[in-house]
């Protein structure tokens, strides 16, 4: 913290007095109050950052009745997207001039969801964001009646909540609808577990794209997001040469399926195309690069701020925020290559898929 010419930290007026202005208007600027003018703004900016002010945040919680910080209620924070949505959330909330207390779940049930929430309550928190897109998680917010904004992110909102989400069918559906455009009419779906909405959104997308083509929504596989759960249902999936698609309910599972071809000789995407969702930095570095379907998590989580502090202002809860994903092409997807009459196989493919039963 800089010192003033006294030796005393750097106050309200001091800023004042350097910018040319009322310490009234610095309060404002501090405050984060709109009826400023960008010049005079930028003065104060520019004398806090001379003098190192620093504001007493305990004396303008007491006139603001805000304790500026937010509450964020988080699971699965070893998966990409939750942990980048966290991270979208954290610099989103320092430049509104919040700070962010985090409550990590082990477990997704209604006991925890409600002991963070009411931990959240207890600090006085001005909102908070749940990313923790699970149906159990709606279960606790529709039995609590909360005196702050609760925002819902990257998921359905629910009567009681605002949201942010991202239109997971939509996704879903151009994923299914580039593999249809390649040829492909046996598209296999790995999906997510039960009972996280992005899952069963994702689901329902593929089913809409098959239905719309006139096709059945036979090969369906149920993961648990794991590389581990997709690497066990790609090595059934490689025992079906009926299968010449694959669309994973995200890059994680994706990536397990394409250890199980590897290993049964199955080629990527000679054999089978392959495609994930959330287009993870490594996406484009597996073999081969994966084509997957891009969520903006950080601007998610931009948007869950702006919606809190949106209904902490104006005190009516706004509307849905939505985040539209998009397709990204990579080499893990082709046009479906035609069957040999002869062999019952691409008549490209070397040989017949690998079994298991031996390995």
């Amino acid at each position: 913290m800089g010192r003033t010419t006294d030796g005393k930290a750097p106050r309200l007026k001091d800023v004042a007095a350097v910018a040319g202005v009322s310490h009234q208007t610095v309060s404002r600027v501090v405050n984060g109050h709109p009826n400023v003018r960008t010049g005079t703004r930028e003065k104060v900016k520019a004398a806090i950052a001379e003098l190192g002010y620093r504001p007493n945040t305990a004396a303008r919680s007491l006139v603001t009745r805000r304790s500026r910080r937010i509450g964020v209620l988080a699971s699965e924070l070893s998966q990409y997207g939750p942990v980048n949505t966290l991270m979208g959330i954290e610099q989103a909330a320092r430049d509104a001039g919040y700070s962010v207390s985090i409550a990590a779940l082990r477990e997704v049930n209604r006991a925890s969801i409600c002991e963070a929430i009411n931990n959240f309550m207890d600090q006085s928190v001005d909102g908070i964001a749940v990313v923790v897109p699970h149906e159990e998680a709606f279960a606790a917010l529709d039995d609590m009646k909360l005196s702050v904004p609760v925002v819902t992110v990257g998921s359905p909102t629910n009567r009681n909540v605002s949201g942010t989400i991202v239109d997971q069918g939509q996704g879903a559906r151009a994923a299914v609808q580039h593999l249809l455009q390649q040829g492909h009419r046996a598209i296999a779906h790995l999906s997510g577990p039960p009972g996280w909405p992005d899952s069963s959104e994702r689901k329902a997308g593929w089913r809409e794209a098959l239905c719309g083509a006139g096709l059945p929504d036979e090969h369906l596989f149920i993961g648990d997001w794991g590389a581990g759960s997709g690497y066990t249902i790609g090595r059934k999936i490689a025992q079906d040469p009926r299968i010449t698609a694959v669309f994973a309910a995200n890059d994680q599972m994706a990536l397990g399926v394409l250890r199980a071809f590897a290993e049964a000789q199955v080629r990527v995407p000679e054999d089978v195309s392959v495609v994930g969702f959330d287009d993870q930095p490594e996406s484009a570095y597996f073999t081969p690069p994966l084509t997957t379907v891009r969520q903006d998590f950080e601007e998610l989580g931009r948007k869950s701020v702006d919606l809190m502090l949106r209904e902490l202002d104006v005190g009516m809860p706004p509307p849905t925020a939505v985040v539209t994903p998009a397709l990204h092409i990579r080499a893990s997807t082709a046009p479906h290559q035609p069957v040999s009459p002869l062999s019952g196989r691409h008549s490209t493919n070397p040989g017949p898929r690998r079994s298991f039963k031996d390995t």
